[in-house]
């Protein structure tokens, strides 16, 4: 085992956090994610990480155990963003009762049979609001019922150097000691920071307010929904190359599949830099 903190990712979609936790000099130990295109795309950019193409229920820690070399206790960040489609606010409707939702249960059975030093879990902020917040409470109490120092929070990326508006929910369990989260940074970045030539913004289907391009951009969701407007005054989907920008994917990073495709990996994807934040936090303040 080298010297680097260790991490393991489930549900670890194209590999957006991945990517924060190997530029905060972690090693990734294994990556699980189910959806064929994201493993696809998760192999290209990472071929020196082992990818599983496995539903977490499946999975035991006694089976990572054997791939790693790990005993129990030794991994340092296991970390998981359980689908949140049922959570989801941003078609207007959330289903309680979403079998999705119940894999964060499975992220949790995990935790007890891998005893990491820390847990990392992301979710979407509709998860604390209006119906959906019992499920919250539930999933709380199921944390914290793992014997681990657990603490959540809101985060919003556009303030760890992410030029995009993005309410998450972010847990972070602690085994020996506190968790605490990586202090919010003013200095906003903008669309036209990154875009010079795009003025204006709106959501799309969901919102046709125009807004400026000297905020930060609305968030990428995984449906293609965002208008840009140029300096010319042309009103079109922003390219692929531009979600990369505004969501910290360097222009190195390689999609694959349709416009649609790639575009819904971006939007289902954990920011690279707000999880270099949230990684690099841990690393020297929990670790």
């Amino acid at each position: 085992m080298s010297g680097k903190k260790t991490v393991i990712s489930t549900f670890a979609g194209c590999g957006g956090s991945s990517l924060g936790y190997k530029m905060a000099g972690f090693k990734e130990l294994l990556a699980i994610e189910w959806e064929s295109n994201a493993v696809e795309t998760f192999k290209l950019n990472f071929p020196n990480v082992p990818v599983w193409q496995r539903d977490i229920s499946t999975v035991t820690g006694e089976e990572i155990f054997e791939f790693t070399g790990l005993k129990k206790g030794e991994l340092d960040i296991f970390d998981g963003s359980p689908p949140c489609q049922g959570f989801s606010a941003a078609k207007g409707k959330r289903n309680v009762n979403d079998d999705r939702n119940d894999l964060s249960y499975q992220y949790i059975r995990l935790i007890n049979e891998l005893q990491p030093k820390v847990f990392v879990m992301e979710n979407v902020a509709g998860m604390v609001r209006g119906k959906m917040k019992g499920k919250f409470i539930q999933i709380m109490k199921e944390l914290k019922s793992t014997g681990y120092n657990v603490k959540c929070t809101l985060m919003n990326s556009k303030y760890y150097e992410v030029p995009q508006m993005r309410e998450r929910l972010i847990w972070i369990g602690v085994k020996d000691g506190q968790a605490s989260f990586p202090i919010p940074n003013k200095n906003i970045i903008t669309v036209n920071d990154v875009l010079p030539n795009i003025i204006e913004q709106n959501r799309g289907q969901f919102d046709k307010t125009w807004i400026t391009a000297k905020k930060p951009c609305y968030t990428i969701t995984k449906t293609a929904s965002l208008i840009f407007k140029e300096k010319d005054g042309t009103e079109r989907k922003p390219t692929i190359d531009e979600l990369k920008k505004v969501s910290t994917f360097p222009d190195s990073f390689i999609f694959k599949g349709s416009f649609y495709e790639q575009w819904a990996r971006i939007g289902n994807a954990v920011m690279p830099r707000f999880m270099y934040h949230v990684a690099k936090h841990i690393k020297e303040n929990i670790l």
